[in-house]
């Protein structure tokens, strides 16, 4: 093979080396705003929900942590922080307003890394009958869809969402043929964490 071969075939290798490392940069970027762009600012988290806590300029107090089935996570100096039913604002506040005992001007920041406490069931006549981790905006029919839709024998006008609210059980009726005919749509309702959609 003459020099200049070598020369050109060189140059090609570092070309291509280069463009698949921008791609690779490009991907990861992509997933970390999809990410971030999936999580509600609003979201209210809740147990086995995973965070980064981060405080600017010192490493020790950069750690993931997880809400605990109890609400709290454990973070250093401060001790057990309420996360359940919170935004990461709210959460963030809480620990300037308590680190500012042992950091002055402590700057705190707050990200959702994984969200696995949004967990709705769906029970009884359809196909795929079991527990579904769901996105923060999940109606009714997406929860079904999800289940593989209902069996032949299923009481499609009979459907229940129970929900508990404030520890007493609450149940909101659900008429499949109505909402698939385009009427009462109203009863399509976002589904909660922990909501049970049964199907007798």
């Amino acid at each position: 093979m003459s020099c200049a071969a070598r020369l050109a075939m060189g140059a090609l290798f570092v070309a291509i080396v280069v463009t698949v490392a921008d791609l690779s940069v490009y991907a990861e970027g992509d997933v970390t705003a999809a990410l971030e762009s999936k999580i509600d600012p609003g979201y209210r988290l809740g147990p086995e929900d995973v965070m980064l806590v981060s405080v600017w300029k010192d490493e020790h107090l950069t750690r993931e942590v997880v809400v605990r089935p109890d609400g709290m996570f454990s973070f250093p100096l401060v001790g057990d922080v309420q996360a359940e039913d919170r935004t990461v604002d709210d959460i963030s506040a809480d620990l300037v307003k308590r680190l500012t005992k042992y950091i002055p001007n402590p700057n705190v920041s707050v990200a959702v890394t994984k969200v696995v406490s949004y967990k709705v069931y769906v029970i009884g006549r359809v196909n795929k009958p079991g527990e579904y981790l769901i996105g923060h905006y999940t109606d009714v029919l997406q929860a079904l869809s999800l289940a593989g839709g209902l069996t032949p024998f299923a009481a499609e006008n009979d459907i229940k969402v129970m929900r508990r609210v404030k520890g007493e059980q609450r149940a909101i009726p659900f008429r499949y043929s109505d909402v698939r005919k385009g009427r009462d749509l109203e009863q399509n309702i976002i589904l909660q964490r922990g909501d049970v959609v049964m199907v007798p």
